[in-house]
């Protein structure tokens, strides 16, 4: 079963460019700290923006490096054209990583019998690939607690979900106890009582050194680790949110300020085209409530 701490890719980017290097050393730092897992390609690793040659090359990137320090790691094979998404999903799956990410078809909000009959498709060209389904809360279809169950049931290698929170109704259904189920990072301790096995972590971002520290207590029930959490959350709230739902700014623009803001790799927080850019010039402020806040997270 998949569990832990799983570091997203952001993507260095100068002049519309993907700097490689950078790259490579952030997937160093992050075997380097320890972490559970790395994938790639998500929503932070802005991967609606990627062409295919460069879906290929973070993906071989992030295989050859992984594989070489046996880390585990995950493809996000994601797009917005289904089958441009099948295409992925069989480069991803020639590359052995431990899982590939999907979302589902986004232009037409898509039925249960839709969304069975791609994650099907998706598990043939997968080769025994093991899957997990994104499906974020800006997903055109937020699916119930009985279709994930009923998808679960249907689609052998599907072995995971990527969502938000477990709700009341997840909770009920027995589906964490099946299925490895991540979170928002910043939610881990509370839902790792409810059967969550990890996160693909926002709060990563902000120190993946110290999110594998505190993810460990998570999933130990530590109750440390809550107390930890009611301070992210506050940070969260007080800080960062407000760039989302009073700036407009989106949620990968806030992932990748965090990881300037965290400064343990040489990104900025630049975003591609057409997306905006947090400005560097905020971190000064927030740094200074972070080592306040989360002393935990200083770099």
């Amino acid at each position: 079963m998949i569990s832990g701490n799983w570091a997203t890719l952001l993507l260095p980017i100068e002049d519309e460019k993907i700097n490689f290097g950078q790259l490579a050393e952030q997937i160093d730092y992050y075997i380097e700290a320890g972490v559970d897992g790395i994938y790639s390609n998500g929503t932070a690793g802005e991967f609606y923006t990627q062409s295919e040659v460069e879906f290929e090359q973070i993906s071989e990137l992030l295989a050859e490096k992984c594989h070489q320090a046996d880390m585990p790691f995950q493809i996000g094979a994601s797009h917005c054209h289904p089958q441009a998404a099948i295409e992925r999903v069989k480069f991803a799956a020639s590359l052995s990583p431990t899982a590939i990410q999907v979302i589902l078809p986004d232009w037409f909000p898509c039925s249960f019998d839709v969304a069975k009959v791609f994650l099907e498709k998706v598990e043939q060209a997968a080769s025994g690939i093991d899957i997990v389904l994104y499906n974020p809360p800006h997903a055109k279809v937020n699916l119930t607690a009985d279709e994930l169950v009923g998808l679960y049931d249907a689609v052998p290698n599907l072995v995971g979900f990527k969502l938000p929170r477990i709700t009341p109704e997840l909770e009920e259904s027995g589906l964490a106890s099946r299925a490895s189920i991540f979170v928002a990072g910043h939610f881990l301790a509370t839902d790792a009582y409810k059967g969550a096995k990890g996160a693909y972590s926002n709060v990563c971002c902000l120190n993946p050194k110290a999110t594998q520290t505190w993810t460990q207590d998570c999933l130990a029930l530590n109750p440390r680790a809550l107390e930890l959490e009611n301070r992210i959350q506050q940070f969260m709230a007080q800080e960062i949110a407000p760039y989302i739902t009073e700036q407009g700014y989106c949620n990968a623009a806030v992932d990748k300020f965090m990881a300037a803001l965290g400064g343990w790799s040489g990104i900025s927080s630049t975003m591609r085209f057409p997306f905006a850019t947090i400005p560097m010039r905020d971190i000064e402020h927030k740094l200074k409530i972070r080592n306040e806040l989360l002393p935990e997270f200083k770099a």
